[in-house]
């Protein structure tokens, strides 16, 4: 399959494992560059070999940071302008009854789950009109060019 994503620059949140990680693998694979994320640098850099080792593509880099919080957004995006190809990966969940879940809990939710894809959107500049998938997690979004 061509996806045609030569030339590209993707970041894939949340991607040091499970399906981030295979996210990661097959855009790589179509000859995107990629941006794999995770929280420490120690679990970026295990992901990074595993990845390379199974696509033979050099062209796969880290950003080690919690993109939960803001400061994180903000500093990914500083240092990787060119992301043309937004995957929100990044999520948590705690399985337990509902009426146990706390408000600190729905509010951790809501941070992770849905603040920091839309922080990350505004700052990569996301157009999903027509662009993209609309959609969080294990969906693309592309930027349009800015003229």
């Amino acid at each position: 399959m061509n996806l045609e994503l030569t030339g590209k620059v993707a970041l894939v949140t949340g991607s040091t494992a499970g399906i981030g990680q295979a996210i990661v693998a097959r855009l790589a694979a179509e000859g995107a560059r990629v941006i794999l994320n995770g929280r420490t640098p120690r679990g970026v850099e295990e992901a990074i070999a595993r990845v390379r080792a199974e696509t033979g593509s050099a062209e796969v880099y880290g950003f080690a940071g919690d993109l939960s919080s803001e400061a994180s957004c903000q500093e990914v995006a500083a240092r990787h302008p060119e992301v043309t190809i937004l995957v929100n990966n990044l999520g948590v969940f705690e399985p337990k009854p509902f009426d146990e879940i706390s408000d600190a809990d729905w509010r951790l939710f809501f941070e992770v789950n849905v603040l920091s894809g839309v922080r990350l959107a505004r700052l990569e500049r996301c157009n999903p009109i027509g662009a993209g998938s609309s959609s969080y997690r294990a969906k693309a979004r592309c930027r349009s060019p800015r003229r």
